[in-house]
């Protein structure tokens, strides 16, 4: 085979779009082109797959390696396509079966072969059991994170090498914890005086609408805005699952 596909994704915001990565291993003098409107870094992990799949005891194709990231309306940004380009390039060339045709991979690389945390994980997951995707690919470090959203099989990359082995040998995915994070959070009834930005703020936490407080510095908005979370009900797992969507994306 000279032509595989995987899935990756990339991102609007904190929501995931589905990506497909394309490799194409034909003749010609040995080049290696990235397609699909990718930024720097995605253009940097050429030299990043080349070494990890050197080092990693596979033997990297000296012919002409088109890899296109599709949709091409999309931008592609940050080093999560390192992993699903590597797997590609090695399932195109016949060195590994294609494990992956019901996956989507995401994956830094070290020059060594080895795979570092990416930010957006949990977003990917999200995009997996959206679009029906049962299977997520990605750092080992990175499987609790996957783990949070369920129904998705989850496996763990630590080293290109792991690729010549079938997925039931791997590492088993880390377990997902919570981790409850001190909130210093005022009570509203210790605030003296502003009876009427007290109300509003209790409408608007039972409501769940949107709150702009403005006035001169030192008449209290500060300790108003410590003081709402008090109000507001504890979060949803679908709520918890979109904050966290902003703290993944942002590593």
């Amino acid at each position: 085979m000279s032509l595989a596909k995987v899935r990756s994704v990339a991102f609007r915001g904190i929501e995931g779009i589905p990506v497909d990565v394309e490799v194409d291993i034909g003749s010609g003098l040995p080049a290696f082109n990235i397609v699909g409107l990718p930024d720097t870094a995605v253009q940097e992990a050429r030299e990043r797959v080349r070494a990890a799949i050197k080092n990693a005891g596979f033997e990297f194709p000296l012919r002409r390696i088109t890899v296109n990231l599709a949709p091409a309306d999309v931008r592609k940004e940050g080093p999560v396509y390192d992993l699903p380009i590597a797997v590609a390039v090695l399932v195109a060339s016949g060195q590994v079966p294609n494990h992956f045709a019901d996956a989507a991979l995401a994956g830094e690389l070290s020059l060594d072969g080895r795979l570092r945390h990416v930010a957006g994980v949990l977003p990917l997951a999200a995009m997996c059991a959206a679009e029906g995707i049962s299977t997520v690919v990605v750092p080992q470090e990175d499987t609790a994170e996957a783990g949070l959203v369920g129904g998705l099989r989850v496996l763990g990359v630590e080293t290109l090498k792991q690729l010549a082995q079938p997925p039931e040998s791997w590492p088993p995915p880390l377990p997902p914890t919570a981790c409850e994070a001190p909130l210093e959070v005022h009570d509203l009834a210790t605030v003296q005086g502003q009876e009427h930005v007290k109300r509003s703020l209790e409408v608007g936490a039972a409501g769940g609408h949107n709150v702009l407080m403005q006035g001169p510095p030192g008449s209290g908005k500060t300790l108003l805005a410590r003081a709402l979370p008090g109000l507001l009900a504890p979060l949803s797992p679908i709520e918890t699952i979109e904050v966290s969507k902003i703290y993944s994306v942002a590593g």
